[in-house]
């Protein structure tokens, strides 16, 4: 089978999974992307880029794999194709939390980016989720979203796009990380390693931490993930205040300093706002960091609830309690059962889902 990604947005786990799958496969997989910068103008002009680039080659697929990232209705309608067409929602602007500085946000303007999902998901054959959570979310929020308009709500496309619905799990690479493999660091060293982004909920995470160091308890910090120009403030803040505990502050410049680093945190205090799989904190997790999880989003689904008592949290001050006991206790927690829970999602063990998947998806073309 002939598979075409089509990835306007091609930085970070989009580009990770794109890759991923293309390295995987059974079947040819070819990627037509562009860079990843200037989200707005990806969802809005990406397709008709991606029309001219995909008229331009020498490539029949059987079957499209588009992302959320893409006006799928304005392809098909430029280029015509009568492949098989699929939309994998890596996350969804209709309960995506906007930060409330967004230029958008402020001016009421969010709106089209949440109807770009839903046409394209109504346009699609075939519509995939990377969780359950948000497979619920974003039909719950599409009611709503459709039901404020004046008139004409079309919301009996819900139904449509439900019927050809489903979750596939999203697939990481989870095994490059052994080769990095090293020694875990001796005192109490906490883990950030997300975006710097107002839906992580930095806020909370750096509260948590300020309590901790108020209450007399000694860690190091590591601050990794992609930073912006309009990243929060409290992160400028936050290094100030916890400069003696900072052993990296910023980006990792490669693979192999991140890698590193994951293996030798001991602590992941997660705080999100919004994670509708959570790549990041998977990686952690398998570099056998010890995560304190919110019991909200999509992480009671991917963690078994035999793990819940001692993983996830309910409020922040369940969170100041169990990070200050995981400080006092890391040294004896055994985290080899957990890894093998987040080893699931890694490519080795979800390629053939995926190929088994599409082979089945043009089975009932």
């Amino acid at each position: 089978m002939k598979i075409l990604i089509l990835e306007p947005y091609f930085t970070g786990s989009h580009k990770q999974w794109a890759e991923g799958y293309q390295k995987h496969s059974k079947h040819k997989v070819k990627i037509l992307s562009m860079k990843g910068q200037f989200w707005k103008w990806r969802m809005h002009g990406g397709a008709v880029t991606l029309a001219k680039q995909f008229k331009n080659i020498n490539y029949k697929p059987d079957l499209i794999l588009s992302t959320d990232m893409l006006d799928l209705s304005t392809f098909l309608a430029l280029t015509k194709t009568k492949a098989f067409s699929a939309i994998y929602f890596h996350e969804n602007q209709l309960s995506y939390p906007w930060s409330p500085n967004d230029r958008d946000f402020r001016k009421k303007r969010d709106h089209h980016y949440s109807f770009i999902n839903y046409v394209s998901a109504l346009s699609a054959d075939h519509v995939l989720f990377n969780s359950r959570f948000h497979m619920n979310i974003f039909f719950k929020e599409l009611h709503s979203f459709l039901n404020h308009f004046p008139d004409h709500n079309e919301m009996e496309s819900i139904k449509i796009i439900e019927k050809k619905s489903e979750v596939l799990s999203l697939a990481i690479e989870l095994k490059k990380f052994d080769t990095y493999k090293n020694k875990k660091h001796n005192n109490p060293l906490i883990l950030w390693n997300h975006r710097w982004e107002y839906d992580k909920n930095p806020e909370l995470f750096f509260k948590s931490l300020k309590h901790v160091k108020d209450e007399g308890y000694s860690f190091d910090l590591v601050v990794l993930g992609e930073n912006f120009s309009n990243s929060p403030e409290i992160f400028q803040n936050a290094k100030d205040i916890f400069k003696e505990n900072i052993l990296h502050w910023g980006y990792a410049k490669n693979f192999d300093s991140y890698a590193k680093w994951l293996w030798k945190a001991n602590i992941l205090p997660v705080t999100s706002n919004q994670d509708f799989f959570g790549v990041s904190v998977m990686e952690a997790i398998y570099c056998e960091a010890y995560p304190l999880l919110p019991k909200r989003l999509s992480f009671p689904e991917l963690i078994p609830n035999k793990f819940h008592s001692d993983h996830f949290y309910q409020n922040e001050s369940e969170l100041n309690e169990k990070l200050i006991n995981i400080i006092k206790t890391y040294k004896n927690r055994d985290l080899k059962a957990l890894k093998k829970v987040v080893l699931k999602y890694d490519w080795n063990y979800l390629a053939s889902v995926y190929d088994d998947k599409m082979d089945s998806l043009l089975k009932k073309q």
